[in-house]
């Protein structure tokens, strides 16, 4: 089983949809995914269907709190499934008022990772969509992943933003989890047709290329947002034989042909 964490403190750079697609990606593979919805706004619940997120109940946030409390969970207690065939944990507003009250909980950066442990036999993959932030929740996905993935806008600003979240990775992989590795970056929302596009993949494949395994796969800007979360669904089932549904299927297998790699090689990096 393999904890993703799909992390940006830049909001707007397609952490969720992201989430969503290669969830939907890795179910069309044949494996069983969670998603875990990590930000008080809720926008991967919402882009999953459930329109009403402050309805729900339990959510991540009743769990966490029940663990921070040491009461029992049960492992299915708060899962949604999904029509097309994987699972969410789903988050509300409460979310945001439980990151403020781990700030006093003992070992409040493992409270997820606790969490997971209840759950992650069931499953091959659980994807976390992370806030736009590096508060306590992202500290806690990063405590609680093997792996990162950060997706980057095709935007000079995002790109020199990525310094500040790699400090932090690197914090992480120092003091919390060793075991942390980031499987890489995902360049998205690229106009296809402008040098500028290809200005800003070219700037950070040179950036951050020796270090870190940047995707070959690059996601186009063309998902209507609005209109996918309308429906509830991924872009295989929205907009199936669109370019950026052909992307999302081909970053799906480029994530499981680096992860292969890397059970071979430790220090596998695909180019």
């Amino acid at each position: 089983m393999q904890t993703i964490a799909i992390v940006n403190q830049k909001g707007g750079v397609g952490k969720s949809t992201t989430a969503v697609n290669l969830g939907a990606g890795l179910t069309r593979q044949g494996k069983k995914v969670l998603l875990i919805d990590a930000d008080g706004q809720a926008n991967l619940t919402e882009m999953l269907g459930w329109q009403q997120p402050d309805e729900l109940s339990p959510t991540l946030a009743t769990l966490l709190e029940q663990i921070i409390a040491d009461r029992p969970i049960s492992p299915q207690d708060g899962i949604l499934h999904h029509k097309e065939g994987m699972d969410l944990m789903p988050a509300n507003i409460e979310l945001s008022g439980l990151e403020v009250s781990l700030v006093n909980t003992m070992s409040r950066e493992t409270v997820l990772r606790t969490y997971l442990s209840e759950v992650k036999r069931s499953y091959d993959y659980i994807l976390i969509d992370c806030s736009p932030s590096l508060g306590m929740l992202t500290l806690n996905a990063l405590t609680a992943a093997d792996k990162v993935i950060i997706p980057v806008q095709s935007h000079y600003l995002p790109v020199k933003g990525l310094e500040q979240l790699l400090k932090t990775v690197s914090k992480v992989q120092r003091q919390l989890n060793g075991n942390l590795q980031i499987s890489g970056i995902l360049i998205t929302m690229v106009e296809g047709r402008t040098n500028f596009s290809k200005d800003i993949s070219q700037l950070v494949r040179q950036a951050y290329g020796r270090d870190i395994h940047v995707f070959e796969t690059e996601i186009p800007r063309g998902i209507k947002a609005a209109e996918m979360s309308a429906e509830g669904a991924s872009i295989f089932a929205f907009e199936p034989r669109s370019a950026v549904a052909s992307a999302y299927e081909q970053f799906t297998k480029e994530v499981l042909q680096h992860e292969k790699c890397r059970e071979k090689h430790s220090d596998c990096q695909l180019r």
